[in-house]
């Protein structure tokens, strides 16, 4: 008699390496996002010294995101959300075209973070 086959261990299922592109795709956008943000606080003066936390909370949900992390989708959420109403009120106040753009983008990447495939990934 072994005593080793009613002890056997199971393994957690082996989870893909990145089941959803487009939360890459989103992690990505807000990467780069905060980095424009730095450089526009650091080098050009163009944004003020508070704007850092924002570029802080974009590269948290940027990194949390890849990680499925339930707190970094809600994050990304809300901060997609409030990108795509200050971008399109700036194209409605100033008619500026790049706003536009920027703001049905980031409603692109809002209409896809509430999918329930991707709520139903996050941990």
């Amino acid at each position: 008699m072994s005593g080793d086959s009613g002890n056997r261990v199971s393994t957690p299922p082996r989870r893909d390496l990145l089941p959803l592109p487009g939360l890459a795709a989103i992690s990505l956008y807000l990467l780069v996002l905060s980095g424009v943000i730095i450089l526009g606080v650091v080098a050009g003066g163009h944004y003020p010294l508070i704007f850092l936390v924002f570029a802080a909370g974009f590269m948290a949900a940027s990194a949390g995101l890849i990680l499925l992390l339930r707190w970094a989708w809600a994050l990304a959420l809300g901060a997609v959300f409030l990108l795509a109403c200050y971008n399109l009120w700036i194209f409605a106040t100033q008619h500026q075209l790049p706003a536009v753009v920027q703001g049905l983008l980031n409603l692109v990447f809002f209409l896809y973070l509430v999918r329930t495939e991707v709520r139903e990934k996050l941990r």
